[in-house]
């Protein structure tokens, strides 16, 4: 089976590069364009189930994903972006200059130090492990999960847990990319096929951030 995790489309949010978290933030005409290329580049693909974090920036890019096609959309709580508490809204410019500190420390140790009324990283991990118990225990075909960009770091890091592909570096990857993985339910082998692909938006200028 074929699991395809794609990134929302781009928000103003990431222009403004303002960490978004669990903050509502719409696609953007660039994002709303991104997210009709995907519409043609998952098209072909035979795709039992799309799950997505129920914010709007990825359950819109979800609804593209599906396109015109009768495949079951289901929001997942598990899915949503991480909660950065009271940085959610602000730039690291403006952080640096009001919680200094903290927020360096929390680059630096981001398993010991949280975001002022966030997650921290141990609960991130534990509610991307619960997804994919949830999701690969649903399993019949090939399958697709719309959600966030750091969500999504966290989220390979548990599919990759212990297997050689394992490298313990975080895997960033941009709005609207798609990055696939072969899953074997019978051994529960999962393997990294293609990562960060964005050949579907090169006749759009601007989908890097």
């Amino acid at each position: 089976m074929k699991l395809y995790l794609i990134r929302h489309g781009q928000t103003d949010w990431n222009i403004e590069q303002r960490i978004q978290g669990q903050q509502d933030i719409p696609l953007n005409d660039t994002g709303r364009a991104q997210a009709r290329c995907l519409t043609q580049a998952m098209k072909e693909k035979k795709l039992d189930a799309i799950y997505t974090s129920p914010q709007i920036r990825a359950y819109a890019t979800a609804g593209a994903v599906a396109g015109n096609r009768p495949i079951p959309v289901v929001a997942l709580p598990w899915l949503m972006e991480i909660n950065y508490g009271d940085w959610e809204g602000k730039t690291a410019k403006e952080l640096l200059k009001k919680d200094g500190d903290r927020y360096k420390a929390w680059w630096d140790r981001p398993a010991e130090v949280a975001p002022p009324g966030g997650e921290t990283v141990a609960q991130v991990d534990a509610r991307c492990a619960a997804a994919w118990d949830w999701i690969r225990s649903r399993m019949k075909g090939d399958t697709a999960i719309v959600s966030h960009g750091g969500l999504l770091a966290h989220f390979m890091e548990q599919l990759l847990k212990g297997s050689g592909e394992d490298d313990g570096g975080e895997r960033v990857v941009h709005n609207a990319s798609i990055t696939t993985f072969e899953y074997q339910p019978e051994t529960g082998e999962i393997r990294l096929t293609g990562f960060d692909e964005c050949g579907h938006l090169r006749f759009l200028c601007n989908f890097t951030e």
